[in-house]
């Protein structure tokens, strides 16, 4: 038995997971951790600004998951992101016998939205896993007992759809999905400015005028698939504020069989392998740029890139479903070793 922690719906990751844990026959339970908020705006922000990042009705959330956890049993609890379980909820869970495992997907040190509450949680958990190998040490130094690498990976049964062209998703030359990070916008006005043409999915584009006549507010997942599948070239960011060496984008391009312009990171390399091979990398925006014209103007190299990223991820185990049964599979093997 599972209980997942996390927000539901679309592309959230607890979300992928929950998807993951039904195809595999696995019984789960899911706390929306949207319930932890207020249903009135203004005390949520209060809450965010003045009281360190916390959930509004975190205490209230906290009594209804140990009341789930007392009625269901679960063995596994499993939390991601920015969750509201107090230290107090997770000494309860550890009472009863849950394994408590946390998926990092935002680095936690991230001034944007870094939490002491939050911080002190995580040595309580019996595994921390991270897609990021900046932030490793950060958690093994905070007391983490057990953290393990472990990357993004793409939800097979949202970003393995046939593509469906029309008119409102016609094809980009060049497709940015993600957030407007002040360096991301820095980033999109050097390309603007290099007469490259970009579109522009996700939010705070339309926030400045010298990217908002691109931006295309934010997309369904089938929408996000048609236009990953029709544009010329997918550019990949990593999120500078999260200290990312790859991100979710990365997979979910390359499972949708997109050509691919990838940020040079180490974690990119050990992804996708050398510059060439089923992607092109960059460095900085005017390096990006080159790159873009010489994709745009090779449709044979777009292809086979496109065919050969795709076939490197799709038979690679890099589904949430793969990602879902390492942390079982690691949980697993702690409790066995615990037991000898």
């Amino acid at each position: 038995m599972l209980l997942i922690v996390g927000n539901r719906g679309g592309t959230n990751v607890a979300e992928s997971l929950a998807r993951s844990a039904t195809h595999l026959n696995l019984a789960f339970t899911f706390a929306d951790a949207r319930d932890a908020q207020s249903s009135f705006r203004l005390v949520n922000a209060f809450c965010w600004r003045f009281s360190d990042r916390r959930f509004a009705r975190m205490r209230a959330f906290g009594v209804n998951l140990i009341k789930a956890a007392k009625r269901d049993r679960p063995t596994y609890l499993l939390t991601t992101g920015l969750c509201p379980v107090s230290t107090d909820v997770l000494h309860e869970m550890r009472k009863l016998g849950v394994v408590c495992l946390h998926f990092s997907t935002d680095d936690p040190w991230n001034s944007g939205q870094r939490a002491e509450w939050f911080l002190r949680t995580l040595s309580l958990y019996d595994i921390v896993f991270t897609p990021r190998t900046a932030n490793m040490a950060q958690f093994i130094a905070l007391g983490c007992e057990q953290v393990r690498y472990l990357p993004f990976g793409y939800d097979e049964f949202i970003f393995s759809l046939p593509i469906v062209r029309t008119k409102e998703h016609a094809a980009s030359d060049v497709l940015f999905v993600g957030g407007a990070d002040r360096d991301r916008v820095d980033f999109v006005e050097t390309l603007l400015e290099d007469k490259i043409p970009i579109s522009l999915v996700g939010g705070y584009w339309d926030r400045y005028p010298s990217v908002k006549a691109h931006a295309l507010g934010h997309k369904t997942p089938d929408e996000l698939s048609t236009l990953t599948r029709s544009a010329k070239v997918n550019l990949c960011l990593v999120r500078r504020a999260n200290r990312d060496g790859h991100v979710m984008r990365t997979f979910e391009i390359a499972a949708l069989g997109g050509c691919m312009l990838v940020e040079d990171t180490a974690e990119h390399r050990d992804i996708f392998g050398l510059d060439g091979e089923c992607v092109h990398y960059f460095n900085g925006p005017q390096q990006a740029a080159a790159k873009i014209r010489l994709l745009l103007n090779d449709q044979v190299v777009r292809k086979r890139l496109a065919q050969a990223v795709s076939e490197r991820v799709t038979a690679g185990g890099h589904t949430y479903t793969h990602r879902l049964q390492s942390m079982l599979q690691a949980a697993q093997s702690l409790t066995s070793l615990a037991r000898v």
